[in-house]
């Protein structure tokens, strides 16, 4: 491994602690806002600030006509499509399904694709880190005591979750190719600008069911950690550190996503935390640095 490249993961383990964090956060806002009206916000919310900071950075905001279908397409699946995909698998499904199926399959589809977008290629290295790593994120998840809901009525929820987990695993790797022309910033400002703007329709008759003026500081916080935090910070950091990484490599760092969410709920919700949990973080741990170990 470059020794370079260790501030490159040390980055994907950050932003993967934000989101698995934002997952615990977002309880303050559910019980406020429509899943759908909430997912806009965070998105819709970021959009401006992205325009900004890429006109600030680069002197210029356009894409070619070409690529703008291309990057409406994928902001339709990775942003659109996904969000409602995570959301609705929480309804019909347990907590435990969702978040298993969301996280673990992801990398796993990442690099079964990959070298349909990429020249990357799956390491022996890789297979062995991210079985670890794949143990790990189970302990995590199921250690919490709720267990794995595999009944036909939960059905529907299960085949949801593994949808969002191989369409983000497309999105991923169809905009690695993007950013071989363009920025990791132009890209992730047009991604999220589509993706936003689809959703947009979806949020119709839910804004005047919020009560804006009774909303306490906590709601707040929510919504300006979800959009800064969570998005702007979080994608400019992951797809830059994803280009120089691969997106093979990167997505098994999404395995860091459940352990922050057990650790952001023991600190803001008083939720314990089982052996279990915790000898799966090792494993998650163990795993990741075998990977990010290997000669690139």
């Amino acid at each position: 491994m470059k020794r370079s490249n260790i501030w490159f993961y040390a980055g994907l383990i950050l932003v993967a602690a934000i989101w698995g964090t934002n997952f615990a956060l977002s309880r303050f806002a559910m019980d406020t806002f429509d899943p759908v009206l909430f997912a806009f916000i965070r998105f819709g919310g970021a959009v401006p600030f992205f325009f900004v900071l890429l006109w600030y950075r680069e002197g210029s905001v356009g894409i070619p006509l070409k690529d703008a279908l291309q990057l409406a397409a994928i902001g339709l699946m990775g942003i659109t499509c996904l969000e409602l995909l995570v959301m609705f698998s929480i309804r019909y499904t347990t907590l435990a399904n969702s978040s298993l199926l969301n996280v673990a399959p992801w990398p796993i589809f990442a690099a079964l694709f990959a070298p349909l977008f990429t020249k990357e290629k799956i390491s022996a290295r890789i297979i062995q880190g991210g079985t670890i790593s794949l143990v790990g994120v189970a302990f995590v998840i199921l250690g919490g005591g709720e267990g794995l809901d595999l009944s036909p009525e939960s059905l529907k929820g299960i085949l949801m979750a593994l949808g969002a987990s191989l369409i983000g695993a497309l999105y991923n790797l169809a905009s690695m190719g993007l950013m071989r022309r363009y920025s990791a910033l132009r890209v992730t400002t047009w991604t999220l600008a589509f993706g936003a703007l689809f959703m947009l329709p979806m949020t119709r008759g839910t804004w005047g069911e919020v009560e804006w003026t009774a909303m306490g500081a906590g709601v707040w916080l929510t919504i300006f950690y979800n959009i800064f935090l969570s998005t702007v910070v979080a994608f400019l950091m992951w797809n830059a550190c994803m280009y120089r990484v691969g997106a093979t490599r990167s997505n098994f760092f999404r395995y860091v996503v459940p352990a922050a969410a057990v650790v952001a709920g023991f600190i803001l919700f008083d939720e314990s935390v089982k052996v279990w949990q915790i000898a799966g973080a090792a494993f998650m741990a163990a795993g990741l640095v075998w990977i990010q170990r290997e000669r690139v």
